[in-house]
């Protein structure tokens, strides 16, 4: 009797380990479904982006070539304006050395109007304290101060001249 008793229970735990494995499947079943059923949602919004993505490289092909086409029309403005570029260069070297000159001569007339000043102050009686303005302004203004300004000047002007003629 034991042994029906161990038989009979026996069958009753597989029934109970049949159902709630049935019920488990049927569980499994469920979401199995459910991915499938969103795998295919997924699929078809995959297939909607690829056309958009597809007209999108179409377009942006197109805006390209656009693009091109309108840089190689402005190329020829670019290349003018690099030349308009070139020409105010050559004009502004052209100003400098014409203001270099004048500099030059406007220093030179200066010069000779503060000799001419220098003179007449010599003539003149001067207080201790003018004769020391005075002399201090010939040592800073001395012959070798001028004289080196003069040589820059005319090696700037020399060199202007030069270039002007390589260039021709």
């Amino acid at each position: 009797m034991i042994i029906e008793l161990s038989v009979a229970l026996v069958a009753v735990a597989f029934a109970i380990l049949v159902f709630f494995l049935i019920k488990t499947l049927k569980s499994a079943k469920e979401s199995l479904d459910k991915v499938s059923q969103t795998l295919q949602e997924v699929q078809k919004t995959i297939d909607e982006l690829t056309y958009e993505v597809k007209t999108t490289v179409r377009h942006a092909n197109d805006i390209t070539l656009d693009v091109q086409g309108k840089i190689q029309k402005i190329d020829p403005l670019m290349d003018s304006v690099k030349n308009l570029g070139d020409i105010v260069s050559e004009l502004t070297l052209g100003v400098k050395q014409v203001s270099v000159t004048a500099l030059e001569k406007f220093r030179k007339s200066r010069e000779l109007k503060d000799k001419a000043k220098a003179v007449s102050i010599e003539s003149t009686s001067m207080t201790p304290a003018e004769e020391r303005t005075v002399s201090s302004y010939e040592a800073v203004n001395s012959k070798n101060a001028s004289g080196k300004i003069k040589s820059i000047l005319k090696g700037v002007d020399v060199a202007a001249s030069v270039w002007q003629k390589f260039r021709r």
